[in-house]
């Protein structure tokens, strides 16, 4: 007699999409925001991709039945969305000002140590679990080979230290948002997870409009936005943020927050794929090492301890 999946099975396949989502495609969405600036100014590019996100989340989870208007939801979403998303992408953009672009994508990486340095109540479990230390570090390791060979060949920054600081605070920012998005806000209930990030998405979309007011990225004229930029945005709204940054803020509900910062190890790496992809450019030995290295470290973290 066929055995039809069951509540478990469903469970794991959706973690594994989940996975997939925040893994690949957001790993991706680092070359379509570079083909989106090419028409757009960043603060406007992130107001209207959160905005729009944000939005059509909403309305999704409305159609649905979800109590997407509790005052709890929207208040702890403003949290998330301010400190998970606003800061730590104006932080990037900010950063990139006296970094190179390689050096940038190293230090951002370091979130998955800064989660599991700021985890608190999985103190006891990340620290007493030698894979997942092993893991942690080896991912960092990883993404640092990736970039070796790019550091500090794409121009000089003057007041490095200034990037370096301002990143840290972007990665110490993205990952207490986690944090507060994986144990306070929308509460510990998977369902409120998607009506959560809509919220958070449109309270991001919000700050990105203001700094846009400031910095006169609203007056940008967009008559002569080529279509790659609007098709690169569409990408970012739909994939990039609907789908996979929904997944990401499930995701923390269900698994550990060590485990699913991996993202911050796979990403660089999906990107370094897309940029050889469609910018033709050779791969080396070293990044090849980073992979090697990258992919031992997930599978560190990922793996369950044995029971005694």
């Amino acid at each position: 007699m066929a055995k039809f999946p069951g509540k478990t099975d469903k469970r794991k396949i959706s973690v594994l999409v989940a996975y997939f989502l925040i893994y690949v495609v957001w790993g991706s969405t680092y070359y379509f925001i570079g083909v989106a600036l090419n028409g757009f100014p960043p603060f406007l590019l992130g107001a209207v991709r959160f905005t729009f996100a944000g939005l059509i989340l909403l309305v999704w989870c409305g159609i649905r039945g979800e109590p997407v208007f509790r005052k709890s939801l929207i208040k702890k979403s403003a949290v998330s969305g301010i400190v998970l998303l606003f800061i730590d992408m104006a932080v990037v953009m900010l950063a990139q000002k006296y970094l190179s672009s390689s050096l940038v994508a190293i230090i951002a990486s370091s979130t998955a140590l800064w989660i599991m340095a700021l985890d608190v109540p999985m103190w006891r479990k990340n620290f007493r679990n030698p894979a997942t230390v092993a893991g942690i570090i080896a991912g960092f390791l990883g993404v640092m080979l990736l970039y070796a060979e790019q550091v500090g060949t794409d121009g000089i920054h003057e007041h490095r230290e200034y990037g370096v600081l301002i990143l840290i605070f972007g990665c110490i920012s993205w990952a207490l948002g986690t944090l507060y998005a994986k144990y306070r806000s929308s509460g510990a209930e998977e369902v409120n997870a998607f009506a959560g990030s809509a919220w958070q998405m449109l309270f991001a979309g919000g700050m990105f409009w203001l700094s846009s007011f400031i910095t006169g990225d609203i007056h940008a004229d967009l008559s002569q936005t080529p279509l790659s930029a609007w098709l690169s945005l569409a990408y970012l709204i739909v994939f990039g943020s609907i789908l996979a940054y929904s997944s990401y803020v499930w995701l923390l509900k269900v698994r550990p927050a060590t485990e699913v910062a991996t993202h911050a190890y796979v990403n660089p790496l999906i990107a370094v794929f897309f940029g050889r992809t469609f910018g033709k450019e050779q791969i080396t030995f070293v990044q090849i090492l980073g992979l090697i290295v990258i992919l031992l470290s997930v599978m560190l973290v990922s793996r369950k301890p044995k029971r005694k």
